[in-house]
């Protein structure tokens, strides 16, 4: 039997070797003012509002934060990075950065490009997957509405509880979101002639059931033979183990395969905040702790099953990238079995993701893409992500530092 990789997220070797020193310096600076909240603060507010006017500023966005978490304005940019990524045997899930659109021919843009995305990544050697986000091609008011008539509804069944709630839309509703039904349909048939894994995006809880209804209609339809489309579910909140052990257990009915990305969350303060508003329980996780608990009985649920599930370990968590890579050995399967893999955000935690491709893990980074305009809402939640999540910021730096130092020496 042959030996095992020892992985160690500390080898700053193995991390930083894509880089040159002029990048790591780039980066640390970067991370550095990140580590300031007023100047995020500042700059969060700033940066939206001088695109907009037309200051010039896209060429200091471009060369910092841009640099840092983007692959590119198009398409043909991100093939550089991804080249540069597949050199080290990591992976690339593309983004097309769109969000807050509106008007039902935006929509109709969204799902083209969404599709073109999925025909350029067949082409491509090391692009598995590509994520859509449903506001991308759907009414934000209309999935609030959806929403708040599911939740209403007292079948406690997601399916269930999605068609009654259908049934309550006026007929003007109901073709609007036969339209979204059909956008999802395209991109994810798209996707599956082409042998591309679809991620659906984890939306806001106060819109969110009608993206699972969506999605599990899509996984029913698609994920058959092999695992095309994949839910995102996000463990900061308290309901979500339940509801992952409750969509197993409706792929095990209908006889098609579930697609899992675990992730943590991304909407933390605003779902926090809108709760108490509202006056309705806080749906994020009382602690920290509860949260990574959730996380680890996910993954360990999944490995559990994997006959049955395909799982992406979309995680900046150091323990739980190592726990999955554990149970895989446990179980004597290899490490890059075909119904695991991992996923980090491009720009960080890069630790996490080289040392796992040299350990043979399949790996890849979230790579976004799109005109600085359009992706400036996920930059600012990078920028804001970097200052909240806990040491995260300083975790770079201290890497990034220890490289330095090391090729120094």
């Amino acid at each position: 039997m042959e030996a095992h990789p020892i992985i160690s997220f500390d080898n700053t070797a193995i991390a930083f070797a894509h880089k040159s020193n002029k990048d790591l310096k780039d980066s640390h600076f970067l991370f550095s003012m990140m580590g300031k909240p007023w100047l995020v603060q500042l700059g969060t507010r700033l940066a939206p509002w001088s695109i907009k006017v037309g200051l010039p500023v896209k060429g200091l966005i471009r060369q910092t934060i841009f640099k840092q978490f983007v692959g590119g304005e198009t398409l043909s940019e991100t093939a550089t990075v991804a080249k540069k990524l597949a050199e080290s045997n990591v992976q690339v899930i593309l983004d097309y950065g769109v969000e807050g659109m509106e008007g039902e021919s935006a929509f109709d843009h969204a799902r083209d490009e969404f599709i073109r995305v999925i025909e350029y990544a067949a082409t491509q050697p090391n692009i598995p997957f590509m994520s859509i986000k449903v506001t991308g091609f759907a009414r934000f008011g209309l999935l609030e509405k959806l929403d708040a008539l599911m939740k209403a509804s007292k079948d406690n069944s997601l399916i269930l509880d999605y068609n009654n709630a259908l049934q309550q839309l006026s007929a003007e509703e109901m073709k609007e979101w036969q339209k979204v039904y059909d956008r999802t349909k395209r991109v994810c048939e798209a996707a599956k002639q082409q042998g591309i894994g679809v991620l659906v995006d984890a939306e806001e809880t106060w819109i969110q059931d009608p993206v699972d209804a969506l999605t599990t209609l899509m996984m029913d339809a698609y994920n058959r033979e092999k695992v095309v489309v994949y839910n995102t579910i996000q463990l900061y909140r308290h309901d979500r183990f339940a509801f992952l052990k409750e969509s197993f257990q409706i792929a095990e009915e209908r006889g098609f395969l579930l697609g899992a990305k675990l992730v943590r969350g991304a909407y933390m303060e605003k779902e926090r905040k809108r709760a108490v508003e509202k006056g309705y329980e806080s749906p994020i996780q009382p602690t920290k702790e509860a949260s990574d608990n959730d996380y680890n009985a996910s993954v360990r649920f999944c490995i559990d099953n994997l006959d049955r599930i395909g799982l992406i370990v979309a995680s900046h968590n150091e323990y739980s990238n190592l726990l999955a890579t554990q149970l895989l050995r446990e179980k004597g399967l290899p490490l890059n079995h075909p119904h695991v893999h991992f996923s980090q955000l491009y720009g960080m935690s890069d630790n996490i993701t080289y040392n796992l491709a040299k350990a043979g893990c399949s790996v890849s980074k979230y790579l976004p893409f799109g005109p600085i305009k359009d992706v400036i809402p996920y930059l600012m939640r990078r920028a804001q992500e970097n200052t909240s999540v806990g040491g995260q910021t300083g975790r770079e730096l201290s890497l990034i530092q220890k490289e330095l130092k090391r090729r120094k020496s």
